[in-house]
């Protein structure tokens, strides 16, 4: 299974192209996410989004923009002759807003969505909500001590 969810911050605005039979529209924006460690430098990778969804990526999203993207991954080779070059790009099954003045959500009707706002430094947003922990009663709470093993 093929499957990726990324959290990641929009590089460059959103690149809108057509197929050649001019059937189908192609969008394709760079993202970066932090590495696995602390001391490694941010990964890059290009989402694409096709037809619909490319259309709401351009109306949507521009630079600077925090989204969360899910879909799959894709590697190609490219031969450049005297070497191979692999290309890896994620495409895109849904992009969801994320970071302040946003929603998590993949709002369909994009002219019910609120108007962007300009962000003077968009790497320090935050969600907009905050994580409550709710205590639950250890009602029928299992005893670990009576395991067999």
């Amino acid at each position: 299974m093929n499957s990726i969810v990324l959290m990641a911050e929009v590089l460059t605005d959103p690149e809108l192209r057509r197929t050649p039979d001019n059937q189908s529209s192609i969008a394709s924006f760079l993202v970066q996410f932090a590495g696995g460690r602390a001391e490694e430098a941010p990964y890059r990778i290009k989402v694409v989004g096709w037809n619909n969804l490319a259309d709401e990526m351009v109306e949507k999203y521009h630079k600077g923009d925090q989204v969360v993207v899910e879909g799959r991954l894709r590697l190609d080779t490219v031969d450049r002759g005297t070497y191979k070059e692999k290309r890896t790009e994620l495409i895109a099954q849904r992009v969801h807003s994320f970071g302040a003045g946003s929603t998590v959500s993949n709002a369909t009707d994009v002219s019910a969505a609120p108007a962007r706002s300009t962000r003077s430094n968009p790497s320090n947003s935050a969600p907009t909500s905050t994580y409550v922990p709710v205590a639950t009663p250890a009602i029928d709470a299992p005893d670990y001590d009576d395991i067999p093993f």
